[in-house]
């Protein structure tokens, strides 16, 4: 019986960076304010109140977002009054 190194779990390295940054929080909101460059305050679920701004594909695609629509946001850890508007809800 061989141990075999590729599959051995005690091998696997520590999180990195990249690993983290895969742990996007999705959230929806409701917009309530349009500011410039493509920013956005957006009420949460929660009642708390955030920046987002658009995501690249929305702005190549040229998706308008006006105040009082639904979006869903990605939100990471370390920073929880920014977030990336992914989706415009209907």
């Amino acid at each position: 019986m061989s141990s075999d190194p590729i599959n051995n779990s005690q091998n696997q390295p520590p999180e990195g960076p990249k690993d983290q940054a895969n742990k996007l929080i999705k959230v929806e909101g409701r917009v309530i304010e349009a500011l410039p460059n493509a920013f956005f305050k957006v009420v949460l679920a929660d009642g708390s109140e955030v920046t987002g701004f658009l995501s690249g594909k929305m702005r190549l695609n040229r998706i308008k977002i006006l105040p009082g629509d639904k979006v869903t946001m990605e939100m990471t850890p370390y920073d929880m009054k920014k977030g990336r508007i992914v989706y415009r809800l209907k």
